[in-house]
């Protein structure tokens, strides 16, 4: 008994002898892991929020890599200690990864062209774009998707690749900051045409909010099937111009009428052919 006894001790001793420093090893290795991770990450964090130019969505990821990044280095030395293949464990990782990576490519692509918005920046929090035919309100930027808008209210959640692989129209940034406003107004054949020029010049020159450069264009623009259309083409403030072009359309109405130039309805000419009755055979 007293044989088995001491044996027994011997291989506890033994192992202990093996394995204990590895153990004690693995457990400091981890623990200091943990800590280094912590402070670079937090050393990144700081470092990202003194960055003015860089947008403040990207401020948590790199630290949140390099976290990653040293608890993955850190793991592979614990195991090495105790001999674990590394090789053959990074091997099947990568073959994982790309399996998960085909398998999330349509959100991986998203995160993609988030990374796209984010540093190309076509547009911002607070800008209205259009997007396919439709116009958004920007309320939020993300890796996945943009939270947006509609005009009348909705809310909309924009997926980054379909609005990176759109045509992106930002009209809350214009070249000068300035907007032009496009407006046609048919008047009737029988009208004079040099009255109802001198009345929309006019409309334009009293409103503050047209700008002077460029100059305003207003001239017969086409003779179409029942009035002759004159172009009113003038240049406003970017952000004057939803209010302008309201009141503009209004004041040149208005305008035309109280000077007798009447702005005809579409309409066709018919003209009907009397067409002789048919010989009965036999008369």
């Amino acid at each position: 008994m007293n044989e088995q006894v001491n044996k027994f001790s011997e291989l506890m001793v033994v192992l202990l002898t093996s394995y204990g420093m590895n153990v004690l090893g693995a457990i400091v290795t981890l623990i200091a892991g943990f800590v280094v991770a912590g402070w670079l990450s937090s050393l990144t964090d700081r470092a990202m929020r003194k960055a003015d130019k860089i947008d403040s969505v990207f401020h948590p990821l790199p630290g949140k890599v390099v976290r990653l990044a040293v608890m993955a280095f850190t793991l592979i030395a614990v195991l090495n200690r105790f001999g674990v293949e590394t090789t053959s464990l990074i091997a099947l990782l990568g073959a994982a990864g790309l399996a998960v990576g085909l398998a999330l490519q349509g959100t991986l692509s998203n995160v993609a062209a988030g990374v796209m918005i984010l540093v190309f920046r076509p547009f911002k929090i607070g800008d209205a774009v259009k997007l396919g035919g439709d116009v958004y309100l920007i309320d939020a930027l993300g890796f996945f998707v943009c939270k947006a808008h509609l005009p009348d209210g909705p809310t909309a959640f924009l997926p980054n690749s379909k609005i990176w692989g759109e045509t992106i129209i930002n009209l809350s940034v214009t070249d000068k900051d300035i907007r032009r406003i496009d407006e046609s107004y048919g008047i009737g054949y029988g009208d004079d045409i040099n009255a109802a020029l001198a009345i929309l010049r006019k409309i334009a020159a009293d409103e503050p909010r047209v700008l002077n450069d460029p100059e305003p264009l207003i001239k017969v623009d086409s003779l179409g099937d029942s009035s002759v259309n004159i172009l009113f083409r003038v240049w406003t403030a970017r952000a004057d111009w939803w209010g302008t072009k309201l009141d503009l359309v209004q004041r040149c109405k208005e305008a035309l009428e109280a000077g007798g130039i009447s702005i005809p309805f579409p309409q066709r000419d018919v003209h009907l052919y009397p067409q002789a009755a048919p010989v009965k055979p036999g008369l």
